[in-house]
């Protein structure tokens, strides 16, 4: 199932018409507006890493149209990026048995405070197992099981018997409280009878066209038989954790990309003559290749290192596949960034990532807290994941029971000791976001001062719901309170997050107005600069529309020293800004501002500013330019940085 996960500490829905859950399993009032409406305040929920703040709601923040002197975030609504899916985890046959040791009324209520979108966490996507994984309460299992030595091709065998007690209603039950959830499936292993080792541990599944299109069928039966017990599958992905071939406790097969490839050639046509709709997804493993993995390949799976879900998006398979799904084990969220920009009409999903035990126990809640909010919540979302979904739904206090595997993981909740429940760290990690983005959100232009690795900065992510309302999730993983400050258009708030905090904003109404200027997306830009910086403060750093790196002088301000950019083509640009991004005071004390067509000729917009603060904003008039320099004319022992370059033009959302 995994290797465990990198943290710093390594082994340590929707909102729908409800806007408020104060803490969990408690409803609170509506506060609805209409989209039409511009909003004077911003809800605000937090949950803190020492547990003090768990989901709570603690009030409105308003907007002003005053300037900020905190580090401010921009969010900008004319930005666009990925549609959201959802957010979970999986209802493995652990998940199930301890759910299953719970009273009924108890476990009713657990299941509400879990997928209710008025009283609970409102979790709408679920990632569940293809038979058994290492998360079983007895022994990992297939649907088609069968003595050594015996075959069954035409799955005469087949059947889901062992998901009709426990499994199949709670999805079922998991459905009535959520309609909107959405569920992919995830084999660990096919039947034995299938593998090169006899086994549903290790081995490859038996590479003859007559296994694959058994395979196949296999899992369209699957897909069929959930059908018929009143469960949707909406996705399916053909083998979990391809390329962990070390699994040696639990099921795993060893399957390279021309393997899947090959699955899911036979699958894509069977699904359609089937007249089913259950999407493909390929791959399902970490954002990179882990070092052991890679020490591990195959002769014949060289081509797949670092390059598996390439592989199958160049195959003939491609066809069929609607996107990649990838887990958190080992990697950085900005390898989705990358892939992305390869394959940019293929959504990604982040499908898989188990909390575990802190080397101190008394630690896992603080540290998970911190590590997904900023790896999951922001981290995969700002690097175009349509998901969020954990692993176990529920565990009892040993992390358990599993069958080899992991043995410290843990999961959404806590069942154990007796009849107990507790809400775990991923409960509110995920909350922060499932309570409030509702499907079919988008992700919007924000920019994000921290990194994924801890910069010391805050680190954000925005939405802007199918209601018109805006979310806003922020992290702030110092130990001390953090002020910042965020802007839409000409309205902004000034908030202070608590040290180790995960917090929510939400509003309503579009406050840039109905004609905004429209950001340019800043593709194939190029920065020149004197003095030219290397290293961290390069500034390339400057037009690479991350705000948590900047282009800086290193050096005190000086008359004639410049920032230049090229927008790669002529815009009709209305707006320039030059934002320091957290180095508040690093701004130009004095500058003038020359615009041209070909980089020969030039014309001054600005013939002499003072700057004031984190925005320096040139105004145009619309006529097409290709190149913008800004030019220092004082001298400060402030250096001057520049974190991003924004360019606007006229339009935008109506």
């Amino acid at each position: 199932m995994r290797m465990k996960k990198h943290r710093a500490l390594i082994g340590a829905v929707g909102l729908i018409a409800t806007l408020g859950v104060a803490t969990a399993g408690t409803s609170a009032s509506a506060a609805t507006a209409g989209s039409h409406t511009r909003s004077t305040a911003a809800q605000v929920w937090i949950s803190t890493a020492n547990g003090a703040d768990k989901l709570s709601n603690l009030g409105t923040v308003d907007f002003s149209t005053a300037a900020s002197t905190a580090p401010t975030v921009v969010v900008d609504p004319t930005q666009t990026f990925q549609t959201m899916v959802g957010f979970g985890a999986s209802i493995t046959d652990a998940s199930a048995s301890v759910l299953y040791t719970l009273p009924a009324a108890q476990r009713a209520q657990t299941m509400a405070s879990l997928f209710s979108p008025t009283t609970g966490d409102g979790l709408d996507y679920l990632r569940q197992p293809i038979g058994g994984s290492d998360m079983v309460a007895t022994a990992p299992y297939t649907y088609d099981d069968l003595p050594t030595g015996q075959t069954d091709y035409a799955m005469k065998d087949f059947s889901i018997a062992h998901d009709q007690t426990q499994i199949l209603p709670l999805l079922r039950e998991a459905e009535q409280l959520n309609p909107k959830l959405q569920i992919m499936a995830t084999p660990w292993s096919p039947p034995a009878w299938m593998k090169t080792s006899g086994s549903l541990i290790n081995g490859r599944l038996i590479a003859t066209p007559q296994m694959y299109q058994s395979y196949a069928l296999y899992l369209l039966k699957f897909i069929e038989a959930y059908r018929a017990n009143g469960v949707r599958v909406d996705a399916i992905t053909i083998q979990n954790e391809p390329q962990n071939r070390t699994a040696n406790t639990y099921p795993g097969t060893d399957m390279p990309s021309w393997q899947e490839a090959a699955v899911i050639e036979d699958l894509g046509p069977m699904l359609k003559a089937a007249h089913l709709n259950t999407e493909i997804f390929g791959y399902d493993h970490n954002w990179a290749e882990h070092p052991n993995n890679i020490a591990g390949t195959p002769s014949d799976e060289l081509m797949d290192i670092n390059d598996y879900p390439q592989q199958l998006l160049n195959s003939p398979a491609a066809q069929y596949i609607t996107g990649i799904a990838e887990h958190c084990y080992y990697g950085d969220p900005s390898d989705m960034t990358t892939l992305h920009n390869e394959y940019p009409d293929k959504p990604i999903y982040e499908t898989e990532c188990s909390g575990s035990q802190s080397a101190d126990p008394a630690n896992t809640f603080s540290d998970t807290l911190k590590w997904d909010a900023r790896n999951l919540e922001i981290g995969s979302t700002r690097n175009w994941s349509s998901t969020v979904v954990n692993w176990d739904l529920a565990l009892n206090p040993q992390g358990g029971p599993h069958v080899g595997g992991c043995g410290t993981c843990t999961g959404i909740v806590t069942v154990g000791p007796g009849d107990t429940v507790t809400n775990d760290a991923e409960y509110y990690a995920l909350g922060q976001l499932s309570r409030f983005v509702q499907p079919g959100a988008v992700r919007i232009g924000s920019t994000s001062f921290g990194t994924t690795d801890w910069n010391g900065e805050v680190e954000d992510v925005a939405f802007i719901n199918p209601d018109g309302s805006t979310v806003l999730v922020a992290h702030n993983e110092n130990d001390n309170a953090q002020a910042f400050a965020v802007q839409e258009g000409d309205q902004s708030f000034t908030y202070t997050l608590p040290g180790d905090s995960i917090a929510t904003f939400v509003w309503h109404g579009d406050l840039a107005g109905r004609h905004p200027l429209q950001q340019v997306i800043p593709t194939a830009w190029a920065a020149t600069a004197s003095p030219a910086t290397t290293g961290s403060d390069a500034v390339a750093n400057a037009v690479d529309a991350d705000a948590s790196t900047r282009y800086s002088t290193d050096t005190g301000q000086a008359a004639g020293q410049y920032l230049q950019v090229d927008f790669g083509k002529q815009i009709p640009a209305r707006q320039v800004v030059f934002d320091t991004g957290a180095a508040t005071g690093d701004y130009p004390r004095g500058y003038t501002v020359e615009v041209s067509q070909d980089g020969t000729n030039w014309t001054t917009a600005v013939a002499a500013a003072t700057g004031t603060g984190q925005f320096t904003t040139v105004p145009l008039d619309g006529a097409p330019i290709r190149y913008v320099r800004l030019t220092l004319t004082a001298s400060s022992g402030s250096w001057w940085s520049v974190a991003d370059v924004r360019a606007y033009v006229a339009g935008g959302r109506s």
